[in-house]
């Protein structure tokens, strides 16, 4: 398959899918989302693969989540992608989630929005020492009800998980360790090679052993599948909203927002 969001390439084992929107933060869009769920699929298909890496080109972000100027006052426009986005960014986390194989994210600058809930999701994290992580959904007129608040709350705890969602501020990489949210913090210069020792001890692994592994693990929280499909049709609903639009607005102006008008 021809990509044009993404790049995806295979190497001994490791599958490495890369986000490849530099000039917007490596934001996604629904093609770009479905682009990164065909190559998950390939790489579940693929016996020879033991371990998938996703990451974002550059230095500057691994994802930033969905890119606020494809946004209009119905939500993000769909292009010429099959699914929305929401249900792209869905069809994404379960497969994440599903594929029989650790999924290490490899974080090389901002992970943010849902782009931080993609990382959360992944089985493993590994930073660089000029990440920042966050979320950002209260302050753009979004916001995340499924697996970016119950899972990871199961990761960081309720009180800092309510933290992270209602201040909508970014963390340091080392912050993000102190708290759980990542696994490793090493040198910008270091983090591929890192990611790549992390991988070839899995690749060492029994794989029929780290499935099940993966299967239980996922157990304790493979309830919030529906609890997720409700939060995005709440969201396609929201993003309709005066509220909403305000939130985006402000941020495409480069403004605080002003919700004031909608507590009354």
């Amino acid at each position: 398959m021809a990509y044009t969001d993404i790049i995806y390439e295979k190497n001994n084992g490791i599958a490495k899918i890369t986000i490849n929107r530099p000039e917007r933060y490596n934001a996604f869009t629904s093609l770009t989302l479905e682009e990164l769920y065909e190559a998950f699929k390939d790489a579940w298909i693929d016996k020879s693969i033991g371990v998938v890496v996703l990451t974002g080109v550059g230095d500057k972000a691994f994802c930033t989540g969905g890119d606020q100027k494809i946004k209009d006052a119905e939500g993000y426009e769909k292009g010429t992608a099959g699914f929305d986005l929401l249900e792209a960014h869905a069809q994404l986390i379960h497969i994440i989630r599903a594929i029989p194989k650790p999924v290490v994210a490899m974080i090389n600058g901002y992970a943010i929005g849902g782009g931080n809930v993609l990382q959360v999701v992944c089985d493993l994290s590994i930073a660089s020492d000029t990440a920042r992580l966050g979320q950002a959904g209260p302050k753009v007129g979004s916001f995340d009800a499924g697996f970016g608040t119950i899972y990871l709350a199961r990761i960081v705890g309720e009180k800092k998980a309510r933290e992270i969602w209602y201040l909508c501020r970014q963390y340091s990489a080392q912050e993000a360790l102190e708290m759980g949210l990542i696994n490793k913090v090493v040198p910008q210069s270091e983090l591929e090679k890192e990611v790549e020792i992390w991988c070839r001890e899995i690749l060492q692994k029994s794989p029929y052993s780290i499935a099940y592994l993966k299967a239980s693990f996922n157990a304790d929280t493979d309830h919030v599948n529906g609890i997720n499909v409700m939060s995005s049709r709440a969201l396609d609903l929201y993003y309709k909203t005066d509220e909403s639009h305000e939130g985006v607005q402000a941020f495409l102006e480069k403004r605080p927002p002003d919700f004031n008008m909608f507590r009354k």
